[in-house]
């Protein structure tokens, strides 16, 4: 699968002589250097990939570099160096009036404080790229109520922004980027202003029209649990520098250095593991033939445990094919809990069961995601 977005080697240096910055960085120049010389260096060789219809969470602490990032994908901030590729296309080569057609029609961005217009309605508010575009104002007031219908605000068309609470601001943000159909949104930190029950709700929002929608998008945070539950994939960066780059699960199970190890410390890892990641794929090959309950690869950890609870034996783990994967032993569920991935039970226990008889109805009942 092509990626639809790329940067590549992306450098953003503000201040004196940015391309010599930029060369001495290459050279192994570290931040503090530059500083002292008058110049930031706000991202250093930054590359990533994004595939069509992936969230890609890019989390950091605050001077991390990942607002300065995000806004060098769609050129509000012009790269010291390095490309950005939206579809093929390099944006860094595009003219003013070029990326501003891009802009306005590819790429929409939603804002952390809603950046809402507070004397247009609801409605005009959702509606204004499509004004910039210049739609005809039919189409935009129509295009415009079916993105605010999509983000759970029928019925507040005609309101105004001081009318609306904090989460309802943010979701006429998101239903402006919508409305736009763009291919890629931009969000900024779109949800931390949010109290953390409207922020969750606005997490499951987002989940929920991406099942559908599945656009390309890329979300800043500096919430590890957040970035967690949102994103297919995760960039964590320090000091303008990736410095990893995977799934929610590589970064938990395999950190790389301690700075993102210590991120990880307090993240909720139930709500992260599957079956999958947690089981021992040394089996006998019998463990799944006593008709109990089994779980899938994507079976979450929550469930697993439950199921875990229920048996008096190690969970098994079927593929698609029923096929047995692999067992997951109670202890190991303790240890991934507590970080210690290699705990097992001591003495593991067989189930007494007939073998090759299936569960209720002589079927075999399967937990799945």
């Amino acid at each position: 699968m092509a990626s639809r977005l790329e940067a590549q080697h992306l450098y953003k240096v503000f201040g004196r002589r940015p391309d010599e910055a930029v060369e001495k960085l290459r050279q192994g120049a570290g931040r503090d250097e530059l500083r002292a010389g008058g110049t930031t260096a706000a991202v250093i060789d930054a590359s990533f990939t994004v595939d069509p219809g992936q969230i890609f969470v890019v989390m950091g602490l605050s001077g991390s570099g990942k607002s300065t990032l995000l806004r060098m994908l769609n050129g509000l901030l012009e790269p010291t160096a390095g490309q950005v590729r939206f579809d093929g296309e390099d944006l860094t080569a595009l003219t003013d009036r070029e990326l501003r057609e891009v802009r306005s029609k590819k790429i929409s961005m939603v804002f952390q404080h809603f950046a809402l217009f507070p004397h247009r309605s609801v409605r005009d508010n959702a509606a204004y790229g499509l004004e910039v575009q210049g739609v005809p104002r039919a189409e935009r007031a129509r295009r415009a109520d079916e993105a605010l219908a999509l983000c759970g605000l029928a019925g507040w068309e005609d309101s105004w922004p001081d009318e609306l609470s904090g989460g309802m601001q943010q979701r006429v943000g998101l239903a402006r980027a919508l409305a736009t159909d763009a291919d890629l949104l931009l969000m900024d930190e779109s949800f931390s202003a949010l109290d953390p029950l409207i922020r969750r709700d606005m997490q499951d929002q987002l989940l929920q029209l991406q099942k559908t929608l599945k656009k390309t998008i890329v979300f800043i945070t500096h919430d590890l649990n957040e970035a967690m539950r949102l994103g297919d994939r995760i960039a964590v960066m320090r000091d303008g520098r990736i410095v990893q780059n995977g799934t929610a699960e590589d970064i938990l199970l395999r950190p790389e250095g301690d700075y993102v190890a210590s991120f990880i410390q307090d993240v909720d890892r139930s709500r992260v593991l599957t079956a999958e990641s947690v089981m021992d794929r040394e089996v006998r090959g019998d463990e799944a033939d006593c008709g109990c309950q089994t779980a899938t690869p994507h079976t979450p950890f929550t469930e697993l445990c439950a199921l875990s609870a229920r048996l008096p034996h190690p969970v098994a783990v079927l593929d698609e094919h029923r096929e047995l994967v692999g067992v997951v032993p109670r202890g190991r569920l303790i240890g991934f809990l507590a970080d210690e991935p290699d705990a097992a039970d001591a003495t593991p226990v067989t189930c007494d069961a007939p073998r090759g008889k299936g569960g209720k109805d002589g079927k075999k009942e399967v937990a799945r995601a």
